[in-house]
């Protein structure tokens, strides 16, 4: 990505100390300029949005404290009925996806990935404003590491030791057992490798698009740009659902109970 200097960036620069912060902090920071975004600037975007999310959420879980109103829909787009109507699609899509009372117990984690890709994915649609966050594969490993690690828990938590040997695929007999370990190995590779795809799909087509975005707005500051900012929101939704449906996938293939497995032996014994 080209050099980038956003309205963070600047506010940053105009500290006391904002030159040494940026050379202490950036890289290749030149004296007089203002400083590197590339290192710094995406995690510091991603605690703000995170601190912004929490304070919404506690603003929107405030006007549920009277059930009276609460059960009445608000006539007009609020905190409220945006967050009932995002997260309600979300959780409608994970109870597909795992059942009710999954969806129920595992929809924290759910709920929390879809907020934070879709709005760490909409600031990079605010000219002036700093980078999407989840352009950079620093944000978005981190939060694919942490859906990995989740799962995994989530699975060993479900299904104890079950949670491997479902790994190792339907039981074939002691001579089926070299399958068995090749399936196991395999099975290992694809689940080790699921953060590394979830990350560098959602990297690469944030960056991709927020490129493209400043070259248009670099170009041509109106109504060309339009279009193409109008594709970013397409962009946006599409890669906040893919994040969001593989990892409710994730965590419904983990906590699966293994009812083939023990299907595949007791035909064995018979």
């Amino acid at each position: 990505m080209p050099e980038h200097t956003s309205f963070l960036t600047y506010l940053v620069y105009m500290l006391p100390n904002g030159a040494e912060l940026a050379e202490r902090f950036g890289h290749g920071v030149v004296a007089n300029t203002p400083p590197s975004w590339q290192s710094w600037e995406p995690p510091v975007t991603a605690l703000l949005l995170v601190l912004i999310l929490l304070a919404l959420g506690y603003r929107a879980r405030a006007t549920f404290t009277k059930l009276d109103d609460a059960v009445i829909p608000e006539d007009k787009l609020s905190i409220r009925t945006f967050f009932e109507v995002f997260l309600g699609y979300f959780y409608s899509m994970a109870r597909d996806v795992m059942g009710p009372e999954r969806a129920k117990r595992y929809f924290p984690i759910i709920g929390a990935a879809s907020c934070f890709v879709f709005f760490g994915n909409i600031v990079g649609l605010i000219p002036g404003l700093v980078i999407p966050p989840t352009s950079s594969l620093n944000i978005t490993l981190g939060s694919a590491l942490l859906v990995f690690v989740l799962f995994n828990f989530y699975g060993i938590k479900a299904n104890g030791l079950g949670y491997l040997k479902h790994m190792c695929g339907p039981w074939l007999g002691p001579a089926g057992i070299p399958l068995n370990a090749l399936i196991f190995v395999v099975e290992v590779i694809s689940t080790c490798v699921r953060p590394i795809t979830l990350s560098v799909r959602l990297m690469l087509n944030m960056a991709v698009d927020h490129l493209l975005a400043g070259i248009f707005l670099g170009l041509f500051a109106l109504l060309v740009p339009v279009p193409v900012m109008f594709l970013g929101v397409i962009v946006i939704l599409v890669q906040t659902l893919v994040f969001t449906l593989l990892s409710s996938i994730y965590i419904a293939l983990a906590t699966e109970h293994e009812e083939h497995d023990h299907g595949g032996r007791e035909h064995a014994h018979a």
